[in-house]
């Protein structure tokens, strides 16, 4: 009989505060309580909302300070990391990206969304490569995965952009609005051109 051997996770990340990640235009830094209203504003909306993989549609009230509030407790337990998206030139917050952390296996999963007001401006890009970077260079991943349903061509652009590979279909695998969706996985390993 077959058996994986038992590993050793990957110690969390050390440290109270969520590092924050400049880039050429955004600032990437830990969500505030006074984030909520406009993380509700670019949730509620249906576009957004419905290409994301766990965003009701409707947003309920309250949700966001919630999300909030477990984004930090996930940190704190070494769960997970949660950034806000932040421009620059406008200090104001205009996406959110995460990585969910599985330590035995070296390995998380990417997740982001950007309000609809800022699509098109290649925020999703930049902030993945540098949580993805963050992921290899500081954390010490082997590899970052990522999900999407199947026809969001434009989050197939951005994964490819910040240098996920498409591996493969989960047919069926998700309910999303009474339907089940396939999803599309995608990966980059640590040491694949980023």
């Amino acid at each position: 009989m077959w058996y994986a051997p038992r590993m050793r996770p990957v110690p969390p990340p050390a440290g109270d505060l969520l590092p924050s990640l400049p880039t050429a235009r955004l600032l990437l830094r830990a969500l505030a309580p006074t984030d909520a209203a406009a993380v509700h504003e670019a949730v509620a909306v249906a576009e957004v909302a419905r290409q994301t993989l766990a965003i009701p549609h409707p947003y309920p009230a309250g949700a966001a300070d919630a999300f909030i509030a477990d984004a930090a407790a996930a940190w704190q337990a070494g769960a997970a990391a949660t950034w806000a998206v932040v421009d620059r030139a406008e200090a104001r917050l205009v996406g959110m990206v995460s990585l969910r952390f599985v330590w035995p296996h070296r390995r998380a999963e990417l997740g982001y969304w950007i309000a609809r007001p800022a699509w098109g401006n290649g925020y999703a890009t930049e902030a993945a490569r540098a949580v993805i970077a963050h992921a290899f260079d500081a954390l010490g991943l082997h590899r970052v995965e990522a999900r999407r349903f199947d026809g969001n061509a434009a989050s197939g652009r951005v994964l490819a952009k910040a240098g996920l590979r498409d591996e493969g279909c989960l047919r069926g695998s998700l309910w999303r609005d009474g339907v089940a969706r396939d999803v599309i996985i995608s990966g980059i390993l640590a040491g694949d051109p980023r």
